[in-house]
């Protein structure tokens, strides 16, 4: 038995917690809303997974160091964009903790990795990552799953491998810190995609081309980011990306059929009503494509539509008459 602190009570940091406090450990979370943290300690309910009851052993706590003080790692699940805001609140409490990051984005300004934004701010913090194919509402019913954790620090993946394996989970290590979060991280772009292809309904055989294209620009500009390349083939890269892509639990791909089927960026947030990662992370790997000048046609046609108003139709057109080369 552990204690483990969560920093976020969104869908995916409440079902990392009642799948680890099903496995005996002894779990907190941090939330900044009043009515999460009431909804959780009082009724045993998440907002954003209705059908799961949240188990005895969580607790919520809308303070820092009472979340904490007494973990032997946190796990930071909160949404890419909040990631420095939000540490910058809790690093004094970090002390020697590893920090493993659950969360799958960039930080936009900056266009840095999340590993790099929390190194920045506590040098010398034991970071890992942890991701792979993984929906929250399966997670939190404790269907199999299969993750990887990756750090530079062996004793870290290792701590996290022994923590979540059970008959319900497994999960492999990875030294390779930056492939496993770039994979995750840039594959919600192309289930974005994947989505406004559904929306558009334009049937398998696009979807398999969008897929399989998509990936070889994931692994392209994220071998550039510093990836290996067989880690986007792995269960970070093509695994989470198959399963983003293709299944009706996915905010980015709901995100996109909207989107497909005519609707506006605002109207598709309001809809979906949750954090998309995918939305605030497509401009990143615009910019990260220009700046290291990789040639990611489907990340820049999706850019297009995003932010210069170029019609999904158009888009399509555009990719499929680009110039002829060899695969």
């Amino acid at each position: 038995m552990k204690k483990i602190a969560i920093i976020g009570s969104g869908s995916w940091g409440v079902a990392l917690s009642i799948y680890l406090a099903n496995e005996g450990n002894e779990v907190k979370i941090w939330s900044f809303d009043e009515e999460e943290k009431r909804l959780i300690n009082e009724e045993r309910k998440c907002k954003f997974l209705p059908n799961v009851i949240v188990p005895d052993n969580i607790e919520c706590s809308n303070d820092f160091e009472e979340v904490i003080k007494d973990a032997e790692f946190i796990l930071h699940v909160t949404p890419s964009k909040f990631t420095r805001s939000t540490f910058k609140q809790y690093k004094e409490y970090v002390g020697n903790k590893p920090v493993i990051i659950c969360s799958k984005g960039f930080e936009k300004d900056s266009l840095k990795t999340l590993d790099e934004v929390i190194e920045e701010e506590l040098p010398g913090v034991k970071v890992g990552v942890l991701s792979g194919p993984s929906h929250a509402e399966e997670v939190s019913l404790g269907i199999p799953t299969v993750m990887v954790a990756a750090s530079k620090y062996e004793e870290v993946a290792e701590l996290v491998q022994n923590t979540f394996m059970s008959e319900k989970m497994r999960i492999y290590t990875s030294k390779d810190v930056k492939g496993v979060e770039l994979g995750g991280a840039l594959k919600n772009i192309i289930a974005f995609c994947a989505g406004v292809s559904a929306g558009m309904n334009l049937g398998d055989n696009t979807f398999a081309a969008l897929t399989t294209r998509g990936l070889n620009e994931i692994a392209k500009l994220g071998e550039i980011l510093g990836g290996e390349r067989d880690t986007f083939y792995g269960l970070s890269g093509l695994g989470d990306l198959i399963v983003t892509c293709s299944s009706m639990h996915s905010r980015n791909r709901k995100a996109g059929m909207l989107i497909g089927q005519g609707k506006t960026l605002e109207e598709a947030k309001k809809e979906v009503g949750m954090v998309i990662e995918s939305i605030d992370n497509i401009d990143v790997a615009y910019e990260l494509g220009k700046k290291y000048n990789a040639y990611i046609p489907i990340i820049e046609a999706v850019y297009k539509v995003i932010y210069e108003g170029l019609q999904p139709e158009e888009a399509l057109k555009s990719l499929m008459t680009r110039e002829r080369k060899s695969e």
